[in-house]
């Protein structure tokens, strides 16, 4: 099950697996550049874990809970324009090992995300 943050994360509940909304890689634009973090690091909820560059703007995206990442997806470095293709899919960014399962309480459901934009 996806939950989200209304800084447009989603994460999978199941998982671990964190992306931005599709609703954010719109507002974005073609997105031509990524930095992921280093996998091991610990993390806490709202830290800036990643960035994005497009041709109009750059963007950070936040833990959407505490945890450790556990996996980046190198595809995304090679293939930027994955996140844009398949933002809620195969565009995921990182995987996060949750510290505090409690937090995802803390986020929204779709339904509640989308009546947010």
């Amino acid at each position: 099950m996806k939950k989200y943050a209304k800084t447009h994360e989603w994460i999978d509940t199941e998982t671990g697996k964190v992306g931005v909304s599709n609703y954010a890689q719109e507002q974005l634009g073609d997105i031509v550049y990524v930095e992921l973090p280093a996998v091991g690091k610990e993390v806490k909820k709202g830290e800036r874990i990643v960035s994005l560059e497009s041709v109009k703007a750059a963007g950070d995206v936040y833990a959407p809970v505490s945890g450790k990442i556990v996996a980046v997806n190198d595809k995304v470095n090679a293939t930027p324009e994955l996140i844009n293709q398949d933002p809620e899919g195969e565009g995921w960014l990182v995987q996060i090992e949750p510290s505090n399962p409690a937090e995802f309480d803390e986020l929204l459901t779709e339904d509640e995300y989308k009546a947010t934009l």
